[in-house]
């Protein structure tokens, strides 16, 4: 099948949009934010039970009790919060439509003055308003007077998905850990190769978005350490040695 040039120019176009990083925002996001939760929070679990512990059991219990919850609490918190901000953005694109519907001249003039703010002339932004009104009056809307697009969009049950699937594999990382490291000096066992773990996780994500590898680094051992850290002295300041 012929593609026309127009046609060819919008795969072209879609497909440059498409290798920007900002586009892996969302799920990025829910994978990094669940991965990291994962591995310290577990880990951070399983050395404050550690350092009040003299036996395997209580570790591993705690760690796996820890890692079914923290996963569907993840998923679950990750699918409210995204549906409350979709039923947000649903609840202002009806209104939206209402308003285009009751007041179409102020809507407009509304538009204009935005494109006037970023730069246009009066007389071009009118121009430019009254040409995608024309297109596409509440695409128009949506996306430059409340700020909607495709990138800031998420799907609930995909945010859930991938927060939950995301922090039961970083917090399985440590629950080998509990499962093969020594029982003696289970807390520093677990501890170096956290910090090993975070580090491949920076790594890894800041090449997916794009960012800096020793900034997402130095972020996430740092913030990991630290949470850690606590955990141990909880550990052994209220710790019954069991």
């Amino acid at each position: 099948m012929i593609k026309s040039k127009k046609e060819k120019e919008a795969i072209t176009i879609d497909n440059y949009l498409d290798n920007h990083y900002i586009h892996r925002s969302n799920w990025l996001r829910a994978a990094v934010l669940g991965a990291n939760d994962g591995i310290i929070s577990i880990s951070s679990l399983a050395i404050g039970v550690a350092t009040a512990s003299s036996t395997r059991e209580p570790i591993l219990l705690a760690t796996v009790a820890g890692l079914v919850a923290g996963a569907l609490s993840m998923a679950a918190g990750e699918y409210v919060s995204v549906s409350s901000q979709t039923d947000t953005e649903k609840a202002d694109i009806e209104r939206e439509m209402q308003e285009l519907a009751e007041m179409p001249d102020e809507e407009l003039a509304i538009l204009a003055q935005i494109y006037e703010k970023r730069g246009l002339k009066k007389e071009t932004a009118l121009q430019v308003a009254i040409e995608l009104t024309e297109n596409d009056a509440l695409g128009a809307h949506i996306r430059d007077e409340l700020g909607i697009n495709e990138i800031s969009q998420a799907n609930p049950i995909q945010a859930a998905i991938s927060s939950g699937a995301a922090f039961t594999v970083g917090g399985f990382l440590p629950l080998l850990v509990v499962l093969f490291a020594p029982l003696k000096n289970m807390e520093y066992w677990l501890y170096a190769f956290t910090i090993f773990f975070l580090i491949i996780l920076g790594n890894i994500a800041a090449k997916t978005g794009g960012s800096s590898v020793k900034k997402a680094i130095f972020r996430i051992t740092i913030w990991g350490t630290i949470a850690m850290v606590l955990s141990a002295l909880v550990g052994y300041i209220f710790g019954v040695r069991v």
